[in-house]
């Protein structure tokens, strides 16, 4: 991280005054705050059967799911690990761990068994809550570990899970009462940050209700949410995006909408069905509605916001897709999880809002500061000059979990976390993204870190070395963005081909980590002090793609 002689920092604010924020409550106190409002209105409703859970009652589940927890011995500071799609269940899992000061660890259900296992060793997790057809992946785990493993739905036959009706039947009154601070962990969402492997993200109570104000609260809220909404809840609850957005709609006491998994037709029927209003998406997605061909045979006309977040959406895109909801404001979200989520949103989406660029993610939300730093000397830089976007408020992560050392480098002595992402403020406030410092692979919104990918790679005894570095997908680029490709050096004597190393690979990994291509070469580029120069390698692409 540079530093340069100390100077007075350019600092750029929202253009939506500061609020008050309740960041003394703890999260669930916060989301349930104004329940009395809404008690009997649709909470969840899950959009494969159809059942509805109102916000009373998703409130006494979480509190009985709070109760069953703790007869299975999970204690303040304890964590869990959901390894759920989209469900209630999700929602009861991680609201019931919070009534009790416990944390979560949402983790993939589609990681593999050893990805699964390295999570949960990381985060010490003492339980995990799971699908039948899941547990293959950690039944091994749990017994060697002594790790609890609960099913939302049957467990298999001799399986040994318990199950999640007995959190859901559990006494309310024996929800044990825990003194829950501020500063306490409650959800544990693993990233790799700016480099490096995946680690463990500390988001406290604090920080998740501030993100949470900082969109919904005030008179004119950045994100305006209220108890008439519908709001989809189709990207994966694990990703801090989409449990950002769920943790919204409780506050305001709208109707969440649950849908596990993405298909056209199903999505464009339950739109149509359930009139949704709010829809939080992802570049593919967006791509797929504004080129699908059965669009037109929906009615969308409910929809009043559409938003993108995750990965940078074009401007053709943006402008492809605002045809097909034609009552919706389309705009962009910029997040990262050691922000607490969001750290710049769109204002069109304001209650009173404003009018933005295209192209535009929005400007920072309130109650925080940005700035945007010369990535070589560190000195702070005025509007329309790209730099490291920095971040500093109440939202941001506590840090990574056991990882002091990278946590010193992420937020620095003064609190600003640097996101290793470049960027601008124009004369608008507005924030675009120009490039990432950071190493980090975007293949459809999901994070690929290179020195995972390295670290398997280099367990092989056929390589000697190893690289990967993004590389454009032309065939799809707008669909997937980057796909990870890997440069190999082949120890002596080796004939093992690309297909080989692959398989290799893709045995290991879940599909958005999978190589897609490799090539050979005798030694990949590294500075003195053994860092690879992966500016070098992204330079060759063309020429090895040919």
């Amino acid at each position: 991280m540079a530093t340069a002689t100390k100077q007075k920092d350019i600092i750029f604010r929202s253009k939506l005054p500061d609020i008050y924020i309740p960041n003394h409550l703890p999260l669930h106190s916060y989301c349930f705050q104004n329940i009395s409002q809404f008690s009997t209105r649709p909470c969840l409703i899950n959009g494969s059967t159809d059942d509805v859970y109102t916000y009373e009652e998703v409130e006494l589940v979480s509190r009985r799911v709070a109760a069953g927890l703790s007869k299975l011995g999970i204690r303040k500071g304890d964590t869990i690990m959901i390894l759920l799609p989209n469900s209630p269940e999700f929602v009861f899992a991680f609201l019931g761990a919070s009534y009790i000061g416990a944390v979560s660890t949402t983790a993939n259900p589609f990681f593999t068994p050893a990805e699964v296992a390295k999570q949960a060793k990381a985060s010490i997790a003492k339980l995990i809550i799971t699908q039948a057809c899941y547990v293959e992946k950690v039944r091994e785990y749990g017994r060697e570990n002594g790790v609890k493993v609960v099913c939302v739905d049957t467990p298999p036959a001799g399986s040994g899970c318990l199950e999640f009706s007995q959190l859901t039947s559990a006494d309310k009154k024996e929800m044990p009462a825990v003194e829950i601070k501020p500063e306490d962990t409650v959800a544990l969402p693993y990233s790799s940050g700016t480099t490096g492997l995946p680690k463990g993200v500390m988001l406290t109570h604090k920080g998740l209700v501030t993100n949470v104000a900082q969109h919904v609260d005030g008179e004119n809220p950045n994100l305006y949410i209220h108890s008439e909404d519908v709001v989809l809840c189709l990207l994966p609850l694990f990703h801090i995006y989409s449990l950002s957005v769920m943790l919204c709609g409780l506050r305001v006491g709208a109707a969440i909408l649950i849908m596990q998994k993405f298909d056209i037709v199903p999505l464009l029927e339950l739109i149509q069905k359930y009139k949704v209003t709010i829809g939080p998406f992802v570049p593919p997605i967006v791509l797929d509605i504004a080129k699908s061909p059965v669009v037109g045979k929906y009615d969308l006309s409910s929809v009043r916001t559409v938003m993108s977040g995750a990965a940078p959406l074009g401007k053709e895109l943006e402008d492809a897709v605002r045809i097909k909801f034609p009552n919706a404001k389309l705009g962009q979200g910029y997040g990262m999880t050691e922000a607490g989520a969001v750290l710049a949103m769109c204002l069109a989406f304001a209650k009173e809002p404003f009018e933005i660029k295209s192209g535009a993610c929005g400007t920072v939300v309130r109650n925080a500061e940005m700035k945007i730093l010369d990535p070589e000397t560190g000195a702070s830089l005025p509007r329309n000059q790209p730099g490291e976007i920095c971040i500093r408020g109440d939202q941001i992560m506590k840090g990574y979990l056991n990882d002091p050392e990278a946590t010193e480098r992420t937020i620095d002595k003064e609190g600003w976390l640097h996101t290793g992402d470049i960027g601008f403020i124009d004369d608008d406030d507005e924030l675009f993204i120009v490039d990432r410092l950071k190493e980090i692979i975007k293949y459809k919104g999901f994070q690929v870190a290179p020195a995972e990918l390295e670290a398997l790679l280099l367990n092989h005894p056929y390589i000697a070395d190893a690289a990967v570095v993004p590389m454009k997908d032309e065939m799809k680029h707008e669909k997937t963005g980057e796909v990870p490709v890997a440069f190999v050096v082949k120890s002596k004597g080796s004939t093992m081909s690309e297909d080989e190393i692959k398989e290799f690979i893709s045995k290991q990994v879940i599909f958005y980590k999978r190589i897609k291509r490799v090539f050979f070469m005798e030694a990949i580029p590294k500075s003195p002090s053994g860092k690879i120069l992966r500016k070098d390698l992204r330079a060759r692409l063309p020429a090895f793609s040919n």
